[in-house]
């Protein structure tokens, strides 16, 4: 299975310390995992929702990178409440039963987002990201008419 983020430079380690010190949507602080997307336009549009709507001054070190991971992530149930999807992630992630969880993306329904739990047996396989630049004002201004 091909897995995609779009990550600043500094934080391409897969090891989950960003939701570890400051949690995320489906895991409480404390608990390392590793968000990825199932589509790479999907890892744009998540990263995009907090950027600010004026692209002046944000970071040039975006890299859009990918892995391929030989596991089937397990299906968790899409939950609105906040403090219910971490509940969710939260004891996924102490069960150690897999690798990966799959989770309906909240941005773009028809995709997933794909947790991966770094400190599952089988994270140790897993391949560091192939990475290419990535540049959001390239990307999104409008072409010359």
């Amino acid at each position: 299975m091909k897995l995609w983020r779009l990550t600043r430079a500094p934080f391409l380690a897969l090891d989950g310390s960003g939701p570890e010190k400051h949690g995320a949507r489906w895991v409480s602080p404390g608990r390392p995992v590793v968000n990825f997307a199932s589509e790479p336009g999907l890892a744009v549009l998540v990263v995009l929702r907090y950027l600010p709507r004026n692209l002046a001054g944000i970071d040039d070190d975006y890299l859009l990178g990918w892995t391929e991971i030989d596991a089937t992530p397990e299906r968790l149930p899409f939950v609105e409440d906040q403090a219910e999807k971490r509940r969710i992630g939260d004891d996924w992630l102490q069960s150690g039963r897999s690798l990966l969880a799959a989770v309906r993306s909240a941005v773009l329904p028809e995709a997933d987002i794909i947790m991966m739990n770094p400190a599952h047996p089988a994270s140790a396989a897993v391949r560091p990201l192939a990475t290419r630049p990535f540049d959001f004002r390239q990307t999104l201004s409008l072409p010359r008419s």
